[in-house]
C-alpha cells in the first residue's frame, strides 16, 4: 500500500467520524463541587511506607489538580494499586481502576520498540538518513538526518504548525484532521534548528516521520505493526491505537481542562472527546495501567526488544539540550531521571485531560504506571499529583 492511498483511507474514515461527533462535549462544573471518591484498597506487598505515601499521593481527589488518578507499582521489591477520584464530575461516581485512558507520548516507546525490532531483522538501518527511505518527503535540507537521531531528538527538525495557540483555540479546532505527510511537510520547510547530532530537542515530529518509516519498509500501517509486533504478543487487550477516532473506547474516566468557557468564565470543560491525530505515532496511544505494566516489565526483561540493540532505549547522546546546557535527558524511546538516589527510565505522555507515564529501574526492581486525570495535562510545570506519585514510588529527585 502505498503512502497516497494510506492518506486517502485515513481521510475518509476521518470525515466519517467527525460528523458523529462534531456538536462536541459539553461544559461541567468545576471540581470542587463533585463529591470525593476515596483510593481503592491496594493489593500486594509493597512496604508500608511506601504503600502510605502512594494512598496520601492520590488522596483528596478531585482537586484543582485533578480529577482522577490510577496507580500500579510493582517489581521484585512489591506491588500496589490504588485508585481515586470520580469517572466524571456530573455523577460523582468512583473512578473505574480498570478505566482507558489516553497515553501521549508513551506511544513512542511503543514506536522505538517496533523501529528497533525491524533494525534487528536489517529492514531499517538505524544509520541510514531518513530521506533514502522517504525520499519525496524529506527535502535535501535535511538529507543528513539519520532514522536513530529521529528517535533520539537530535535531529534539528522544528514542529510543524498547528491551527491555534490557547487551549481555547484548540479546543476549537479538536477535530482538525492532521495527515502525517503534511505534519512532515509543514516541519521541513522551515529552515533546521540545529545540525543533525549535535544538540537534542525533544518534539513529536521525529516520531511521525519514524511512523511513515514503519509502513514504508514493512508495506504495512504503522497501527498493524504495532499491533502485530506488541500488543498480540504481550497480551495487551485493552491496548489501541484510535486512528482517526476522537473518542475512548470502552470503558474509561472522563478528561478536564480548566479554560475559558462559553458564559466567559474560568472553569473545568470535558475535553475527553478529543481528535488524535495530531499525535499518530508520537502519541495517540490508548491502554490501561495493567496493560502498560505488562508491557514495562517486558519490555525491561528484554522480550519486546532483543539483543544489543535494546541498548539504544538505556544510551543518552552525548549532547546538550537545545538552547541550554543541560546534558540530554532522552535515549531511543525513553527519558531517565535520578530519584532517590538511583536511574529511573521510562517515558511520560499527555493528552488534555490525561497525564500518563510508564517507569522503572532499569534492574526491574521497581516499576511504576499512572494515569492522572490533570485538569492542566500540558502546562509547563509537571502536574502535582503525578510529581507526588512518581517521588512516593521512587524517591525525591
Amino acid at each position: 500500500m502505498t503512502t497516497t492511498v494510506k492518506g486517502t483511507v485515513r481521510g475518509l474514515l476521518v470525515a466519517a467520524v467527525v460528523m458523529g461527533v462534531a456538536a462536541g462535549p459539553a461544559t461541567l462544573p468545576a471540581a470542587a463541587s463533585a463529591p470525593a471518591a476515596s483510593a481503592s484498597a491496594p493489593v500486594g506487598s509493597l512496604d508500608p511506607d511506601t504503600a502510605a505515601a502512594l494512598a496520601g499521593a492520590v488522596s483528596g481527589l478531585p482537586s484543582a489538580e485533578a480529577t482522577a488518578a490510577l496507580v500500579r507499582v510493582g517489581g521484585t521489591g512489591g506491588g500496589w494499586r490504588g485508585s481515586a477520584g470520580v469517572h466524571d464530575l456530573a455523577s460523582g461516581r468512583a473512578a473505574d481502576p480498570d478505566g482507558r485512558f489516553r497515553a501521549g507520548s508513551v506511544t513512542k516507546v511503543f514506536t522505538a520498540a517496533v523501529a528497533l525490532q525491524l533494525a534487528s531483522e536489517g529492514g531499517l538501518d538505524l544509520d541510514r538518513t531518513a530521506r533514502s527511505y522517504l525520499p519525496e518527503l524529506i527535502p535535501a535540507a535535511y538529507g543528513e538526518v539519520t532514522v536513530r537521531q529521529l528517535l533520539n531528538h537530535t535531529h534539528g527538525i522544528p514542529a510543524p504548525e498547528f491551527p491555534g495557540t490557547t487551549v481555547e483555540e484548540k479546543y476549537a479546532n479538536r477535530f482538525h484532521v492532521h495527515d502525517p505527510e503534511d505534519m512532515v511537510r509543514s516541519a521541513v520547510a522551515q529552515p533546521r534548528e540545529f545540525a543533525p547530532g549535535t544538540q537534542q530537542h525533544y518534539l513529536n515530529i521525529g516520531y511521525t516521520i519514524a511512523g511513515l518509516l514503519i509502513e514504508r519498509v514493512t508495506g504495512d500501517s504503522y497501527e498493524h505493526q504495532v499491533a502485530r509486533r506488541i500488543l498480540v504478543p504481550l497480551g495487551l487487550r485493552d491496548t489501541y491505537l484510535p486512528g482517526a477516532d476522537p473518542r475512548i473506547a470502552g470503558p474509561h474516566n472522563h478528561g478536564y481542562q480548566t479554560m475559558l468557557l462559553d458564559d466567559g468564565t474560568t472553569g473545568l470543560r470535558d475535553v475527553t472527546v478529543w481528535g488524535p491525530t495530531d499525535g499518530w505515532a508520537a502519541g495517540d496511544l490508548i491502554s490501561t495501567t495493567a496493560d502498560l505494566e505488562r508491557f514495562t516489565k517486558a519490555l525491561f526483561r528484554g522480550r519486546v526488544v532483543r539483543g544489543p540493540l535494546l541498548e539504544e532505549m538505556f544510551t543518552l547522546p552525548k549532547v546538550k539540550t537545545f538552547l541550554t546546557d543541560e546534558d540530554a535527558a532522552y535515549s531511543v524511546g525513553l527519558s531517565i531521571k535520578k530519584l532517590g538516589g538511583r536511574e529511573v527510565w521510562g517515558k511520560s505522555g499527555s493528552r488534555w485531560g490525561y497525564n500518563t507515564a510508564i517507569a522503572a529501574t532499569r534492574d526491574g526492581s521497581r516499576t511504576l504506571v499512572y494515569s492522572v486525570n490533570s485538569t492542566d495535562a500540558k502546562g509547563q510545570d509537571m502536574n502535582k499529583v503525578a510529581l507526588n506519585v512518581m517521588v512516593a514510588a521512587f524517591g525525591e529527585p
